[in-house]
């Protein structure tokens, strides 16, 4: 099971309307991170060798070759004053990166307020640690990523100073989760206490400190547009 949906943009308000931190991907990366990560969730669970892997790596090869000619030669990110066009362009990194990069967990907010967010989430099998349960790394990568996109969406963001993890039960795979985070921001920073939840029980808890940083339209990434 997946919540492969993006987060309601209703829910996100006009906030996130002027805000880039990044391009967007391309409608063809976001295929391509959901059949990537299906596949090897696919690619973990058979039990003996099958002729489709052996084309899969076959092709794979062959595409790793023409995308290599393709992408930019550099790959630091193209941002800054002495950006160049022969850098890598630097996608949008606050919001749902789960949508075009299959390292990344996805998940879906139902709620977005300055206060409060709330959501689901169900962790893949590529995300397995201990049989039919999800790698504790990757909570704390969930974790990070959604009380930074929840800043983000009410405007007042900056970067992760700590973050403590609590595992109160074992997180299963493939099973829709929710989660709520909690928010206070003063002239400290911003603190957000964050739970992940199976029903009524607690399984994880994160507090994260961030620095808090007023946003006006940031700006990063720029793709390049062939002459």
């Amino acid at each position: 099971m997946a919540v492969n949906d993006k987060s309601d943009p209703a829910a996100e308000g006009a906030t996130t309307a002027s805000l880039r931190f990044g391009e967007q991907p391309l409608a063809q990366t976001v295929a391509a991170a959901g059949a990537l990560r299906r596949i090897a969730g696919l690619l973990v669970s058979l039990e003996q060798p099958h002729p489709a892997v052996d084309t899969m790596i076959e092709n794979l090869e062959r595409w790793e070759r023409e995308l290599t000619v393709a992408a930019p030669p550099d790959s630091a990110p193209r941002v800054g004053p002495d950006a160049s066009d022969t850098q890598r362009v630097y996608l949008d990194h606050a919001f749902d990166i789960g949508a075009y990069n299959p390292c990344f967990p996805e998940y879906r907010f139902d709620l977005l307020g300055p206060e409060r967010a709330a959501g689901r989430i169900a962790f893949p099998l590529v995300h397995e640690g201990p049989p039919g349960l999800v790698h504790g790394g990757f909570l704390g990568v969930f974790f990070d990523a959604a009380v930074q996109h929840h800043s983000c969406a009410v405007g007042v963001t900056g970067k992760t100073r700590s973050m403590n993890i609590t595992y109160r039960r074992p997180t299963p795979l493939l099973v829709e989760l929710r989660f709520e985070i909690d928010r206070v921001v003063d002239e400290s920073g911003i603190r957000s206490k964050a739970r992940l939840l199976r029903e009524d029980k607690l399984l994880c808890t994160a507090e994260v400190e961030t620095v808090a940083a007023k946003l006006t339209g940031t700006r990063l990434g720029r793709r390049h547009v062939p002459d």
